[in-house]
């Protein structure tokens, strides 16, 4: 039947025992299977999910009899992507359901991709992503909402937050302002609004909702994004603040304040300059100097105005200058040029006052020049020192990374070692925050910790330096990642708790059990190393039995760090690094992600670990925009020596 299907082009394979087939799915290379219901040595329905699981991409028909039809709702529901009796069966049938199952099968593949994309646009997109009910809950939350709000994950802050209006926001009724605006307009943008945060501390969101709402008109749900506008608005305050504080400073100030346009006319003037002239605002306002001061000095003070408005720099000098019915005096001024928004120049800017006194006390003022000059040397001095001191600090922080890796059993050589491992490391400063190092447990177990303190200047490099002597401390829990991340938690909790502000650290800590043929690990909040298992062609990342990462060190004392753990094989190769890797900007603001990563390495997946670290630190930096990494990298791997024939 299947050489006589419409416009067939199948090669048939099949076999008379079950095992035998799932022997040759496993081969690869097979589009669609049709399955025997009856086969003598299947299981019936577990035939669907066993083949299933050796090809779990290609689409399964099941034959059978029409007795038998009673099963084929649940053959689909078992992941079977059709039921055909055999007796009804005929070419063209046969063929269109193979097409059919091919194609069914493609676009549910292609929709479980789309929903993957979807699924890390929602995890890993910086802005805060809701659902909430009408009345007040929440229905769905991204973690970059959760760590707006402070909460450790997506989860606890929907189980925190159960009432938005009286626990979220600040101002009472604010939610009600809300509900009003999108009963009126079913959309809301920029909703501004101050609110608490899990801790306490309140900050500034924006907000931009739209209704949802079914066929029928009725409100199902709000959903929308969130930013933290918290700097912003502190912004803006600083701004009135700094505008507020400026108009006092011109208003009150016992200098001279003017402003010409570019015809020399008078265009503002501060209370003292008119005060000096002995006129009224009004007075001065589209005046010239001449209509002010004698004829010589008028043309001396448009001559050096001009030379600021054609070169735009500015210009001071001390000059003579004779008030209206007043004696002679020595000023100070200082010229600036005025721009319009496009950059150009509008004017000038004249800063004036008295400095006759100065003048007969110049001798102290030359005394204080030198000193100053003094002063300005000693800290070139103390500046060159400190650059110095940080060279020194750079040389001492690379000194602090494994020198020479360990090998496995001790006795072993390099070449010989069960355990491989290599590095890269690059800091963005002079210090950085970046740290790991590889430990030797027994002859058949390796530990391997990574860590990346927040920033990269003398601060991150300092606790970089304790953590390392927390590390080596902590022999006892070295073979528990788990209650070895807890007890560097605790640590280091009391040591930062009196600085004052805490220092956020991410880390991974695995342990190779060579005996045992598995890994176990930890992780604190830090990016997920991969696994890459050469013999099956596969890169992965090493999640969390429990499914998320416990929280940054340094944050919770009590944290509880848990220990997952997977099966490691001779040639698989782990790699371990800091999010420095792959936070990085690209044309038109691209993110190279953690997906493109993988990808990456996918396609090297062959190459010696020091050769596809290096290509892949190359394509990086190639895919950033400034052509560099902007934090610090380090990059560990870590490879199981191959078993030998």
């Amino acid at each position: 039947m299947i050489r006589q299907a419409d416009g067939a082009a199948f090669v048939v394979e099949s076999v008379v025992q079950f095992e035998d087939g799932l022997s040759r799915l496993k081969a690869g290379g097979i589009d669609l299977v049709l399955l025997d219901f009856s086969l003598p040595d299947g299981a019936g329905l577990s035939n669907v999910q066993l083949a299933k699981a050796q090809a779990p991409h290609v689409p399964v028909i099941v034959l059978g009899q029409p007795e038998e039809e009673v099963v084929a709702v649940e053959a689909v529901h078992e992941g079977a992507q059709d039921y055909l009796v055999k007796g009804q069966l005929n070419p063209h049938l046969l063929g269109r359901a193979i097409r059919y199952a091919i194609e069914r099968e493609r676009a549910e593949a292609a929709l479980a991709d789309a929903e993957e994309k979807y699924r890390s646009i929602f995890e890993h997109i910086v802005e805060g992503i809701f659902q909430t009910s009408p009345d007040g809950r929440f229905l769905n939350a991204n973690a970059a909402l959760a760590r707006i709000y402070g909460y450790s994950s997506p989860q606890e802050l929907m189980e925190g937050i159960t009432d938005i209006g009286r626990k979220l926001y600040v101002e009472e009724g604010r939610r009600e302002t809300f509900t009003r605006l999108m009963q009126e307009n079913d959309v809301v943008t920029d909703f501004e609004s101050p609110i608490h945060r899990k801790d306490g501390s309140v900050i500034w969101i924006t907000e931009n909702v739209r209704a949802i709402r079914n066929a029928q008109g009725k409100l199902l749900y709000y959903e929308g994004t969130v930013q933290d506008i918290t700097q912003h608005k502190q912004a803006e305050e600083n701004l009135r603040n700094s505008e507020a504080l400026y108009h006092s400073l011109v208003e009150n100030l016992p200098q001279n304040i003017l402003r010409k346009d570019l015809q020399e006319r008078f265009t503002f003037a501060n209370p003292q300059f008119c005060r000096t002239l002995g006129k009224t605002l009004d007075e001065i306002i589209g005046k010239t100097d001449f209509d002010f001061f004698p004829a010589e000095l008028a043309r001396k003070y448009q001559e050096d105005d001009r030379r600021v408005m054609e070169t735009g720099k500015l210009f001071e000098t001390v000059e003579e200058n004779q008030p209206p019915g007043g004696k002679k005096i020595y000023v100070q001024v200082v010229k600036t040029p005025l721009y319009d928004a496009q950059g150009g120049i509008i004017g000038l800017q004249g800063l004036f006052w008295d400095i006759t006194e100065r003048k007969q006390a110049e001798e102290k003022i030359q005394r204080a020049n030198a000193e100053l000059a003094r002063s300005r040397e000693a800290l070139r001095l103390k500046n060159e020192q400190m650059e110095a001191n940080l060279k020194i600090a750079r040389e001492i922080q690379l000194t602090m990374l494994p020198q020479q890796y360990p090998t496995f059993p001790r006795a072993a050589e390099p070449a010989a070692s069960a355990l491989r491992f290599c590095h890269r490391y690059h800091p963005t400063g002079d210090v950085g925050g970046d740290f790991f190092n590889v430990l030797a447990l027994s002859d058949t177990e390796a530990g391997v910790f990574i860590c990346d303190v927040m920033g990269h200047g003398v601060s991150s490099s300092l606790i970089t330096a304790m953590i390392r002597a927390l590390v080596e401390e902590l022999n006892p829990q070295a073979h528990d990642p788990g209650k070895m991340l807890s007890k560097l938690n605790h640590d280091l909790c009391a040591i930062l708790k009196n600085t004052g502000s805490p220092m956020l650290t991410t880390a991974f800590y695995l342990v190779a059990d060579l005996a045992k043929g598995e890994m176990r690990y930890a992780n604190a909040g830090h990016p997920k190393p991969l696994l890459v298992q050469r013999d099956r062609g596969s890169v992965s990342p090493l999640d969390q039995s429990e499914g998320k990462c416990g929280p940054a060190l340094g944050l919770f004392d009590q944290t509880v760090y848990s220990t997952s753990q997977c099966a490691l094989s001779p040639g698989d190769l782990v790699m371990l690094f800091t999010d420095g890797l792959y936070e990085v900007e690209g044309a038109d603001q691209e993110l190279y992600n953690h997906q493109m990563l993988v990808t990456a390495v996918r396609k090297r997946l062959k190459l010696p670990p020091a050769k596809l670290f290096d290509e892949l630190l190359a394509e990086i930096q190639r895919f950033s925009l400034e052509k560099q990494f902007n934090d610090d990298v380090c990059l560990v791997g870590m490879e199981v020596a191959a078993q030998r024939s």
